[in-house]
């Protein structure tokens, strides 16, 4: 059952934090392991991108371990446990979602995120919109959640065109930057171009994240097809010129 396979979870965590435990897990503070939560995060979407199905069971169990890190943690110094954890998140799943475990309806999912960040500004003291989204967070995410609330607002382009138009507007304006020769400048206008195409993925309804990953991930494929060719040539990459590596490039592109 799920509920004894974390109790056990939370024992072992608590004896490799007591007396004669782990004497690397006992020297762990929040500030050193939150770096793992991270990393464990993006090893769980790397494993859904290449669905390894087996793989991502693993990933979800050490995503898992970092919770019951940093609550035993937290127990350790009588601020909460992993009950009050479960307890938080399963009240507020019944909360946000009045339409199932209400008297309210909800006919899409847009209207399900509309009531769930009006019940979440209900349940917070009032501050300004753009000050829930944290600035710790990677600058491509930060600029995905900065953009969906303001648009949940109504501050959106109305029609895709319109960022098209906008994007040809920074793209001048970074070229007009390079012809100034001011680095602060032309940085500010890659930014800025960055955050254009970020909106154009929200507004597509694509994550830019994952969108990114994706790519990322097909250019090492295809690299590496360039490389192994050129190898099959007896060449190395700095003996070959650009017209040979874009043959091969075209060939893993054709694929």
């Amino acid at each position: 059952m799920p509920g004894e396979a974390l109790t056990r979870l939370v024992e072992i965590m608590a004896r490799l934090r007591g007396p004669g435990g782990c004497p690397w897990d006992r020297e762990q503070t929040f500030d050193t392991i939150k770096s793992y939560l991270l990393e464990e995060t993006y090893e769980v979407i790397d494993a859904i991108d290449r669905r390894d199905w087996r793989e991502l069971a693993g990933e979800l169990g050490d995503l898992q371990l970092q919770v019951v890190f940093f609550s035993q943690m937290a127990s350790e110094r009588n601020l909460f446990g992993i009950d009050d954890v479960l307890e938080r998140i399963s009240s507020k799943l019944i909360r946000r979602h009045p339409h199932v475990f209400g008297d309210e309806s909800a006919a899409t999912s847009g209207d399900v995120l509309k009531r769930w960040n009006e019940l979440k500004a209900e349940e917070r003291a009032p501050q300004p919109l753009l000050d829930g989204v944290s600035r710790s967070m990677p600058a491509l995410l930060e600029a995905y959640q900065l953009s969906s609330r303001a648009s949940q607002v109504g501050f959106d382009w109305p029609r895709f065109d319109d960022l098209l138009d906008k994007l040809a507007e920074e793209l001048g304006e970074l070229a007009e930057a390079r012809c100034q020769g001011d680095p602060a400048h032309v940085e500010d206008e890659v930014g800025d171009l960055l955050f254009m195409m970020v909106n154009i993925a929200r507004f597509l309804k694509f994550d830019p994240e994952l969108a990114l990953r994706k790519t990322n991930r097909k250019f090492r494929e295809r690299f590496a097809h360039v490389e192994q060719g050129l190898a099959e040539r007896g060449k190395t990459l700095p003996q070959a010129n650009i017209e040979e590596m874009e043959e091969l490039w075209q060939q893993a592109k054709n694929r």
